[in-house]
């Protein structure tokens, strides 16, 4: 089976919880005895300098992940530089540490199954520019008129059952 088919993404603005739920559903996962390498997009621009995203990637490394990069600007935090860096040659590097899944943080227009993680009403846009949403991962009960074409969770309150729906989701990918 190849590993693209075992990839979920995590989205969302700033400080809406993805590294919390990425720690999570990686600490699940590898307590399963699975392997999972996580993909940081350094979305707050520039390249990724050791320590810039230090704190992150420290929580997915202390969760359980087997291998973690940063990447920003054409720069992976593997300590690998090239101006052509996208996301699909980062997966091909992962492929060789013989994982079972990839957890993405960020990269929203790539079209791999989402969890979107919103904060607050005007974040609720977020999801309808994004594709292959799994679910949605919200602080606060859906705003919307429109019933929500989503399965739509609220943060801490449906923890249990987001968690599992993800981790089956991954478990399920083939």
């Amino acid at each position: 089976m190849e590993l693209k088919e075992r990839i979920i993404q995590v989205v969302g603005y700033q400080n809406s919880g993805k590294t919390t739920l990425i720690s999570q559903l990686t600490k699940m996962l590898t307590e399963e005895g699975k392997t999972v390498g996580v993909i940081k997009h350094h979305g707050h621009g520039g390249i990724p300098y050791l320590g810039d995203d230090d704190k992150d990637s420290e929580k997915h490394r202390s969760a359980g992940a087997k291998v973690v990069a940063v990447e920003g600007n054409g720069t992976i935090q593997l300590t690998a530089t090239d101006t052509k860096w996208n996301l699909s040659s980062i997966i091909n590097i992962f492929e060789s540490f013989e994982l079972d899944s990839i957890i993405i943080e960020g990269y929203k227009s790539e079209s791999y199954p989402k969890v979107v993680m919103i904060n607050d009403a005007e974040d609720v846009e977020l999801m309808k520019s994004l594709t292959n949403i799994i679910c949605v991962i919200s602080t606060f009960a859906y705003p919307g008129d429109e019933p929500n074409p989503f399965p739509y969770y609220i943060r801490g309150d449906d923890e249990a059952t987001y968690l599992r729906l993800v981790t089956e989701k991954m478990r399920g990918m083939k």
